[in-house]
């Protein structure tokens, strides 16, 4: 590549072959004869003003002028191409600026301590290496594979696992605490006892906020083959959505999932949720086992054979009643299976972190806990 002449030496050759000294062209331009001579010598950059008087004065156009100048100074500033490419990969890979934010890793400028610290966070020794995570998470994108960012967030998970006392798990304990789950379906301030009894069961429970990006709702992971661990987002931050989330990932850990493959699967609260028949088949049984655990599909059908489509607030609610669960699960199922709009009966789907936050491990929502940093890799 050619390295760009300077304009100067280009307004040189204009006035030698015009026959002119310097001081003829400043005087054409209006300008100081120092001017021009700081022009010549590269002292002075062309500015748009100029640009117009040398196009007028020695003709070319302005652009011309300006093109010079601008590819002139290209060649004159130290650029290293590799460090922004570099940087552009880390932060279309992971969501920087968030974990910084989080306190997941010390903020800093400099692009190879980010990479140092991303690394460490996600247990690699390379960037290009991706963190080896057992896990069956529900989730709004491929069933296949995690991207980068949701590794992320199912890390932090992991990172924040280990300190939660949690009882040994057993299948047996395991099924007696969805029974005591069960008891705590009606009131949404029940909700708060949910962590104890996992824990009591074996079964450790965290709540992270998700990540820009990750739209993960849940996340069924192992620390080891006894350690089993649910890692909740509560994207929808609504008490159907809690419980399908929280019994889903439950269903994981009931058969044992997720110890060796990921098993991945579409949110199931919101417009755009994916519905049973589009999944495989272990997930349509966890979507299944949710469902049913809550209201049975029996009971549903012929709720709504006897009342479609008049599904008033006082009938949702006498149902509601009878079925022992609060009015916003049957308002999320109906919801899902197209009864009603999304739009109707919004007030019966309370929001429940707030229940939580005294009784589960958090971190988000302007909460960062108060833990050390340690490898969410664990054998």
């Amino acid at each position: 590549m050619v390295n760009p002449t300077m304009p100067g030496v280009v307004i040189k050759r204009e006035i030698d072959a015009r026959g002119w000294e310097q001081q003829d062209l400043a005087f054409i331009m209006g300008r100081q004869p120092s001017e021009v001579s700081a022009l010549i010598t590269g002292k002075k950059s062309i500015n748009p003003e100029i640009a117009h008087e040398l196009a007028a004065s020695l003709g070319h156009g302005a652009q011309f002028w300006l093109g010079l100048e601008t590819a002139y100074s290209l060649t004159r500033v130290e650029f290293n191409e590799d460090v922004v490419t570099k940087r552009l990969k880390l932060y279309e890979s992971y969501p920087i600026r968030e974990m910084m934010k989080r306190g997941w890793i010390e903020p800093t400028d400099d692009i190879n301590l980010i990479e140092e610290r991303v690394c460490n966070f996600l247990g690699v020794k390379s960037f290009n290496e991706r963190p080896q995570l057992n896990h069956a998470a529900r989730k709004s994108t491929s069933y296949a594979e995690t991207t980068p960012a949701q590794d992320t967030w199912i890390v932090r998970v992991r990172q924040l696992a280990p300190y939660v006392t949690a009882a040994k798990f057993t299948d047996k304990a395991c099924n007696e605490a969805l029974e005591k789950l069960r008891l705590l379906l009606k009131d949404a301030d029940e909700i708060r006892h949910v962590p104890r009894i996992l824990s009591e069961s074996g079964i450790r429970l965290v709540l992270v906020e998700g990540l820009p990006t990750t739209r993960i709702d849940g996340v069924c992971t192992w620390l080891d083959r006894h350690s089993p661990v649910i890692g909740i987002s509560l994207r929808f931050d609504r008490i159907d959505g809690f419980w399908f989330t929280l019994l889903h990932e439950l269903h994981h850990v009931k058969h044992h999932m997720g110890q060796e493959n990921p098993i991945l699967d579409v949110n199931l609260v919101g417009e755009d949720a994916k519905l049973i028949n589009d999944k495989p088949e272990m997930e349509r049984l966890a979507d299944e086992f949710a469902a049913n655990f809550s209201i049975k599909k029996s009971d549903l059908d012929n709720f709504i054979a006897r009342i479609r489509p008049l599904y008033s607030k006082q009938r949702v609610k006498a149902f509601a009643a009878r079925m022992m669960v609060h009015p916003g699960i049957v308002v999320g199922q109906l919801q899902h299976r197209g009864e009603i709009p999304y739009s109707h009966q919004t007030e019966m789907l309370v929001k429940v972190r707030h229940h939580l936050k005294e009784s589960v491990l958090t971190d988000g929502w302007g909460y960062k806990p108060s833990i050390k940093q340690k490898s969410a890799l664990v054998a």
